[in-house]
């Protein structure tokens, strides 16, 4: 069976931040994890490890979260 390498660890860190900021964004706006996730189109346990940075997510889900929460794309990723 083929594994993927792990990420870098740089990418990692970048990951659990850009998780902080979706949770900091979407506490900053009232919402639930629950609400944001029914809003973006996903389902709870994958939009929970996106937001707690253990799983990647595709720019698309990005924009779809980001459009959920009501604020830029650019507040859930800058650095």
């Amino acid at each position: 069976m083929h594994h993927s390498p792990l990420p870098a660890d740089r990418v990692l860190t970048r990951r659990r931040a850009i998780g902080d900021q979706i949770r900091s964004a979407r506490l900053h706006a009232n919402l639930s994890q629950e609400a944001v996730a029914l809003r973006a189109g996903i389902t709870l346990g994958p939009y929970n490890r996106i937001e707690q940075g253990h799983a990647a997510a595709r720019i698309d889900t990005l924009i779809r979260i980001a459009d959920a929460i009501g604020v830029p794309l650019a507040d859930l990723v800058q650095e």
